[in-house]
């Protein structure tokens, strides 16, 4: 593959990286790259998107025994569900499930396989820095990392959000990235690879990757330049990650006025930290009801 000369000054030329700027964000809601990205949350050959589907097996049992007194019934909020691989699992063990998420081809294959299956699930296409609920739910759900895509006062939104959407006594469960992994996402420097396809492109392409960290901001951007082999011009998409503090998730839930914070490794409720950066808080919302977790 040869990349030509227009296409290595635009890599000359390329400005710093400016966190949580408007310049190419991946663009999650865009109906051709969601597709793309769909592809990758079926697939069972990584975790890159979704879990395979073992684990994710794992982590619905373990919220339906500890959040859900291990009986149907509960209602189940799941900010950003993707294509429902956990509220289908959930409405399946007598669960009443609502998913919401930005990507209209995982809403739609959501809706798809409730449909097929004869589900207790609501999906909803919806911007979650948007979305407002009724205080109905026994549960709300906010996996893989998603608060740390926002910057902190929309994260601090959502979860203020999520709080309002509990019943008293419910549980907010937030899996989010550790500060070192999302320091070490950042310090990765530069790499690049090829593939035949990829959520960047259905055709044959190089990509070339740059990751920073801003120690001013505790944020890590990750920025991709696309070239394909048919070439053109380059695509360039930008992702970032916020950074916390353990002391600082916590205030951040105390902000949002819940109680008794949990720390789990994981959504199995192992005590022993997972290499994927991620952990889990449970914090409750207001009174003690009588269902689920003490």
């Amino acid at each position: 593959m040869t990349v030509n000369v227009p296409m290595l000054e635009e890599l000359l030329r390329r400005k710093p990286i400016v966190p949580w700027s408007s310049d190419a964000k991946i663009p999650w809601n865009d109906p051709v790259f969601g597709a793309r990205m769909l592809r990758e949350h079926l697939s069972q050959q990584h975790d890159r998107a979704s879990r395979r589907f073992e684990t994710i097996d794992s982590h619905v049992l373990w919220i339906h025994q500890t959040f859900c007194g291990a009986k149907p019934g509960s209602s189940i909020l799941d900010l950003g569900c993707g294509p429902g691989f956990y509220t289908s699992r959930l409405a399946e063990l007598g669960h009443d499930c609502v998913g919401v998420d930005f990507s209209s081809a995982s809403i739609a294959y959501a809706r798809a396989e409730s449909d097929r299956k004869g589900l207790r699930c609501v999906y909803r296409l919806q911007d979650l820095r948007e979305a407002e609920f009724m205080p109905d739910f026994d549960v709300v759900l906010f996996a893989s990392g998603e608060l740390n895509t926002f910057p902190p006062s929309e994260g601090q939104a959502i979860v203020d959000n999520a709080r309002r959407a509990l019943r008293p006594g419910g549980w907010l469960i937030i899996e989010v990235h550790s500060e070192r992994f999302v320091q070490d996402l950042g310090a990765a420097g530069c790499s690049w690879y090829t593939a035949r396809e990829s959520v960047f492109s259905d055709e044959p392409h190089l990509c070339l990757k740059e990751s920073v960290w801003h120690p001013a901001q505790s944020v890590a951007t990750e920025r991709y330049f696309v070239a394909s082999v048919k070439g053109g011009d380059i695509v360039t998409y930008v992702s970032t990650t916020q950074a916390y503090t353990d002391e600082q998730y916590v205030r951040l839930l105390q902000q949002a006025r819940f109680d008794g914070v949990k720390r789990y490794a994981s959504l199995t409720g192992r005590l022993v930290e997972s290499d994927d950066g991620l952990f889990v808080l449970a914090a409750r919302s207001g009174a003690v009801s009588s269902r689920g977790h003490r």
